[in-house]
């Protein structure tokens, strides 16, 4: 059976103090005592006895981290029995004091003051029913001294166990609220990459699905317009492969990025442009006096007008026509995007990825989305955000 090491190490300091008393007892007989002409009337000389109570009295030594006050409580008992025989020993043992300090620094402040004055009562109380020596006024003030000392260093030690135990905690959470932060910085972060991934991605294998699907219905009839088609193909691949490289450049540590502008609302006409090729009848339209815009809202209003324009490719159907619509003014950013297709007909009940991420980036701007069916049918994107002293 495995021992607890503090159990062990309580028992073997009981045992040095309880052969350090019994040294200390035999060493002060009443014939040394009497010998350096100290009163010694009615003290009894040590004897097998005294020692096995000398014994007991340190016993308790060995629980004092479990039980400190029942044990300093216990070494009243043999205390009082060599007292009362006339062996003239008292609380100022080392056991005494042993047990004092551990009440002091293993117990909370109302026990450590009741074992303070237990210690105090118990040793006038033997000190004035002592045999043969009652011991002048400035002894007893000198070990009164000693016990309130012995009773402080324990209180110093607990409080600075708490203070230690209070950084420990104090680290602990500091940590925890570090992990905290980092995760809610990494799910950030993955968040934003995937958004990027996404409209990047999304918009082109899009373009690229419907210009590969006009090109496989014209292969046989109309070869040169096929051929249109592919190589439409093949510089929206371009486009694509280039975006990416430039994300994957950024995030990768061990390579340099070929770093660019990002996207915004002054590539808005290739964009339109590029949906035109795509098969999209597509327009803009831009109300008001253009203004010098944040880049991240520069950034998500491009990516705003790319999603609908690329849900309005994928969904609204043949002959719909599409118009995005920019208007600018002082304290406002207005985009829109709108289609006179089949409306919800062709499109699912649940949001995709590329909505999401735009209903992620407006709220991160303070804007505000509508995505819904328009009255008269077709579909509509809009977003609305705020400008600070218009900008």
């Amino acid at each position: 059976m495995r021992i607890d090491r503090t159990t062990f190490h309580d028992t073997v300091l009981a045992g040095v103090v309880a052969a350090a008393s019994v040294a200390l007892f035999a060493f002060y007989a009443p014939e040394r005592l009497q010998s350096q002409g100290l009163p010694v009337d009615g003290m009894r000389a040590p004897d097998p006895l005294s020692g096995v109570l000398v014994v007991l009295a340190c016993a308790p030594i060995a629980v004092r981290r479990r039980w400190p006050m029942w044990g300093m409580c216990a070494v009243l008992v043999p205390e009082t029995l060599l007292t009362a025989l006339g062996y003239g020993a008292g609380m100022s043992g080392p056991a005494g004091l042993v047990l004092l300090y551990s009440v002091a620094s293993c117990r909370g402040l109302a026990v450590a003051l009741a074992g303070l004055l237990i210690s105090l009562v118990a040793y006038v109380l033997g000190a004035l029913a002592g045999a043969g020596r009652a011991g002048s006024w400035s002894e007893h003030v000198v070990l009164a001294v000693v016990l309130v000392a012995v009773w402080g260093a324990g209180r110093s030690l607990r409080l600075r166990r708490a203070y230690l135990d209070e950084l420990k905690d104090r680290a602990a959470r500091l940590e925890r609220a570090r992990a905290a932060d980092t995760r809610a910085a990494r799910a950030e972060e993955r968040s934003r990459i995937a958004r990027e991934l996404h409209d990047v991605v999304a918009h082109h294998v899009s373009v690229m699905t419907v210009q590969a699907a006009a090109a496989r219905r014209v292969l046989g009839s109309d070869p040169d317009l096929a051929r249109e088609a592919l190589s439409a193909i093949e510089h929206t691949g371009r486009m694509a492969m280039t975006e990416m490289r430039n994300i994957v450049g950024v995030l990768r540590t061990d390579a340099r990025a070929e770093l660019g502008p990002q996207p915004g609302l002054r590539d808005l006409p290739a964009l339109v442009e590029q949906m035109r090729e795509a098969g999209l009848p597509a327009r803009l339209v831009v109300e008001g006096v253009p203004l010098q815009l944040p880049p991240g809202v520069d950034l998500a209003a491009y990516r705003l007008a790319q999603e609908g324009l690329t849900n309005s490719l994928r969904h609204a159907g043949a002959g719909a026509e599409a118009v995005v619509t920019v208007r600018h003014s002082p304290d406002e950013l207005d985009v829109r995007v709108a289609d006179d297709g089949q409306g919800t007909a062709g499109r699912s009940s649940r949001p995709g990825h590329g909505l999401v991420g735009i209903r992620e980036r407006v709220a991160l701007y303070g804007g505000i989305l509508s995505i819904g069916p328009l009255p008269g049918g077709g579909f509509e994107v809009r977003a609305r955000f705020p400008l600070k002293d218009g900008q």
